[in-house]
C-alpha cells in the first residue's frame, strides 16, 4: 500500500508539471533557447594552465578558456560532494535543506525540487551521465528517462546534458610512484608529471611520498582533460556546439589533505569555464578568452539555469542568477559550510568577501585533521602522520596535526594564498572581521541553517524534514540559539553565560552552553555543578557534550560511564557518533573504558550510512592503543 507521504508528494509532483506545463505555454519557442551542457569532474581545484598553474598539463581546457569566459570566484557551498550537489541541484544551500551531513539521506518538502523539473516541464531533455548524489532523492521526472546522452532526445527538442567525469577523484589519486611511472609513460612527454617539480604548499613538508602524490593528482587532471577533449568532439561531430553554452567546474577542491574537507580556499574555489556560442552571447557577458572576477557560488547555479532557459525562478532559490535575461546585481559575499564527513563530526561555516576569507569554527577544541576511514588512506596524510609521530613537522608543516583550531579564522587572500597567517587577533583588521563576521551570522539567520542543531536533534525534532520545520522557527527563536553558539571558543569570560544556557528550555541552547564549556577545558571548572546535573538531561547531544567538558577538567569518573551509555542507544547510529567523537578526542581519559568501547564496537546497530561512523571511531580508538602497547 502507498504511504500517506508517497501519495501527497505524488499529488505534488503532478500539480508541479501541471504548473509548469502552463508556464512553458507562453515562455519562448524552444529554438530560442539554447542547449547546455555541463562537464563537471571531482576533487580538483583551479590547478589548470589557463589558471596559471605552470605544473598543470591541461591543453584541452586552456583551449576551453581561450574560447569562453573564465571565472576566477567561484566557490563550492561545501568542500565535499553530497552537501555541494544538493545545492547545486535546487538552489537552496544544505545547511538550509538539512542535507549537510555527508550521506544522511533527508527528505525536502514538496514544493522543494531539482531545478531539472523546471526544464523537462518545459520541454527540455535533461540527461546524467552519471552521478546524482544529492542527500536526498530526487522525484521522478527531474531526469528524462532514456539514454544518459544527448542523443537520446526525441527529435527537435533541446537539450541539458551532465557528464560528471570521476578520474579526478580523491580515490584515483593514492596510487604508489610505480603506477605513476607506468602512467606517464603512457602519455606524451609533454604531458607527464616529474614529481621532482611538483608545487608544494608551505603546509605539506618536502618528502618523495608527498610530491609522488601531488604528481599523482595533476596527472589524474590531465586525463580528465582527455576525457574533456572527448566529449566536446561528440558535440562538434554531431553538429551542436553553435547551439549549445557549455559548462565546466569541479564539485569541490582537491582531493588531498587542506583541499577536499577544508573551507579554505583550496576546498571550496573551483575552476569555472563557461564557452557561449555567437548567437547566445548576449546571455553571457565576456568576449571569449577573457576572465570574470564576479563572485559566484553553486547555489547560484540553478537560478542561473532557469534564467538561461527564460524560465521562472522559484521564490524559495537563495542564489542569484549571474547569467541570462533575468541576472541581478553581482554578489558581494559567497557563504559555504562544513559538517560531518564519514565520521569526523565538525561545525564550520565561512563567508568570502573575494579579498578576505573569515571562518569560524564551532567546535575549536577538536583536532584540525581527526582520523577518518576514507582519507587515511591518502599517501600524504600517512606521510603527515609519520612525521609528526617523529616530532619531524615544524612551522607551517605542522599545522594539518594541531590539536585543536582557533574559533576564528581571518585571512588576507592576496597577501596570503596559502591561508597560514590568521589575521582574526589582528588590530588592523577587526573592522574587516566584524563586517564579515556579521554577515555570516546573519546569513545563517536568513536561511535558517540547521548546523546549529546536532543531526541527533535535527532527526528528533523534524523527522527527516529539516527545512520545514527550522522555517517554522522565528528569528528571535533562531537567533537565541545562534547566540549562544557564536561565543564557543571566544574566551572564558562566558562560562557563566554557558552555564545559565545548560537551563534554558530549548536543548539546542543547551547543547551550544555545554559545548562551549567543553572548548573552554580547565577554565570550566567553576561550572562542575551544574554539568554533573546536565549528565542527566533528557537530550541525549547535551548529556554528551556535558560529559566531554567534565573529561576536559578532569571529572572522568563521572563522565566516562555516560559516554559508554550512549554507545548501547539503538536511534540509528547518532549519538552513538557523537558520544564515539568525544571518547576519541580525549585521548588517553577513555582507557578506563576500553573494554566496553571493544563491545560496542562489535553491536549491530542500524545506521543511515552504509559505513558506520560511530563504529568506525570506536575501532579508530582501539587502534590507536594497540599501536601503544
Amino acid at each position: 500500500m502507498q504511504s500517506r507521504r508517497a501519495f501527497l508528494q505524488s499529488i505534488g509532483s503532478v500539480s508541479i508539471a501541471l504548473q509548469f506545463s502552463r508556464i512553458a505555454v507562453g515562455a519562448p519557442k524552444t529554438s530560442e533557447r539554447p542547449n547546455v551542457l555541463w562537464i563537471t569532474c571531482e576533487d580538483i581545484s583551479a590547478n589548470l594552465g589557463c589558471y596559471g598553474d605552470s605544473y598543470a598539463r591541461t591543453p584541452n581546457l586552456d583551449k576551453l578558456a581561450s574560447e569562453g569566459v573564465l571565472y576566477t570566484n567561484m566557490y563550492a557551498t561545501a568542500p565535499v560532494c553530497a552537501p555541494a550537489r544538493s545545492c547545486i541541484i535546487t538552489g537552496v544551500h544544505a545547511g538550509s535543506l538539512g542535507t549537510q551531513n555527508l550521506r544522511a539521506f533527508m527528505e525536502i518538502p514538496d514544493q522543494l525540487g531539482c531545478f531539472t523539473e523546471h526544464l523537462v516541464n518545459a520541454g527540455y531533455y535533461c540527461s546524467n551521465c552519471t552521478k546524482t548524489d544529492y542527500n536526498f532523492s530526487a522525484r521522478r521526472g527531474s531526469w528524462s528517462s532514456g539514454e544518459k546522452h544527448w542523443r537520446g532526445r526525441p527529435e527537435g527538442s533541446k537539450f541539458f546534458s551532465v557528464f560528471n567525469l570521476v578520474t579526478t577523484h580523491q580515490g584515483q589519486t593514492r596510487y604508489p610512484a610505480e603506477k605513476l611511472a607506468t602512467v606517464n609513460a603512457g602519455l606524451p612527454k609533454a604531458l607527464r608529471h616529474d614529481p621532482e617539480k611538483a608545487p608544494l604548499p608551505p603546509y605539506y613538508p618536502d618528502t618523495q611520498r608527498i610530491r609522488e602524490n601531488v604528481a599523482c593528482y595533476y596527472t589524474q587532471i590531465t586525463l580528465m582533460d582527455k576525457e574533456v577533449e572527448r566529449i566536446l568532439a561528440e558535440l562538434d561531430r554531431d553538429g551542436l556546439a553553435e547551439d549549445t553554452i557549455v559548462f565546466f567546474f569541479s564539485d569541490h577542491g582537491a582531493g588531498i589533505p587542506r583541499g577536499k574537507r577544508w573551507l579554505h580556499h583550496n576546498g571550496i574555489q573551483v575552476p569555472f569555464i563557461i564557452r557561449c556560442p555567437k548567437k547566445y552571447r548576449h546571455l553571457v557577458p565576456g568576449e571569449p578568452g577573457t576572465k570574470s572576477d564576479r563572485l559566484v557560488s553553486f547555489v547560484d547555479l540553478a537560478p542561473t539555469m532557469l534564467s538561461l532557459t527564460d524560465l521562472p525562478i522559484p521564490e524559495y532559490m537563495q542564489g542569484k542568477a549571474f547569467l541570462g535575461k533575468k541576472a541581478e546585481k553581482p554578489r558581494s559575499f559567497v557563504f559555504a559550510s562544513r559538517d560531518r564527513v564519514d565520521e569526523e563530526v565538525t561545525c564550520s561555516r565561512t563567508v568570502v568577501d573575494g579579498t578576505f576569507q573569515y571562518i569560524r569554527n564551532f567546535y575549536p577544541h577538536r583536532p584540525r585533521m581527526p582520523l577518518s576511514w576514507y582519507s587515511e588512506k591518502t599517501p600524504i596524510r600517512n606521510e603527515l602522520r609519520r612525521l609528526h609521530a617523529e616530532n619531524k613537522l615544524k612551522g607551517t608543516e605542522a599545522w594539518l596535526l594541531a590539536d585543536t583550531i582557533p574559533a576564528e579564522e581571518l585571512y588576507d587572500l592576496a597577501a596570503d594564498p596559502h591561508e597560514v597567517n590568521n589575521l582574526a587577533a589582528s588590530p588592523k583588521h577587526q573592522d574587516i572581521l566584524n563586517v564579515l563576521r556579521k554577515e555570516l551570522y546573519g546569513r545563517m539567520l536568513a536561511i535558517r541553517d540547521t548546523g546549529v542543531l546536532t543531526e541527533t536533534e535535527m532527526y528528533n525534532r523534524f523527522s527527516g524534514i529539516p527545512y520545514e520545520g527550522m522555517h517554522k522557527l522565528s528569528d528571535a527563536d533562531y537567533s537565541t540559539i545562534l547566540s549562544v553558539a557564536r561565543l564557543v571558543g571566544m574566551g572564558p569570560q562566558h562560562w557563566k553565560c554557558f552555564s545559565k544556557s545548560l537551563g534554558h528550555a530549548d536543548s539546542a541552547v543547551r547543547y551550544w552552553g555545554a559545548v562551549g564549556l567543553a572548548a573552554m577545558g580547565k577554565d570550566a571548572g567553576p561550572a562542575k555543578d551544574v554539568l554533573l546535573k546536565t549528565l542527566k538531561d533528557s537530550s541525549s547531544s547535551v548529556r554528551i557534550a556535558a560529559a566531554e567538558a567534565l573529561c576536559n577538567i578532569d571529572l572522568t569518573e563521572a563522565a566516562l560511564p555516560v559516554l559508554v551509555d550512549e554507545l548501547q542507544t539503538p536511534d540509528e547510529g547518532l549519538s552513538v557518533n557523537e558520544a564515539a567523537t568525544v571518547l576519541y578526542t580525549i585521548g588517553t581519559k577513555a582507557k578506563p573504558v576500553l573494554d566496553e568501547i571493544e563491545k560496542a564496537s562489535q553491536q549491530k546497530l542500524t545506521f543511515r550510512l552504509a559505513k558506520n561512523p560511530g563504529r568506525t571511531y570506536l575501532n579508530h580508538i582501539l587502534e590507536s592503543w594497540r599501536r601503544r602497547k
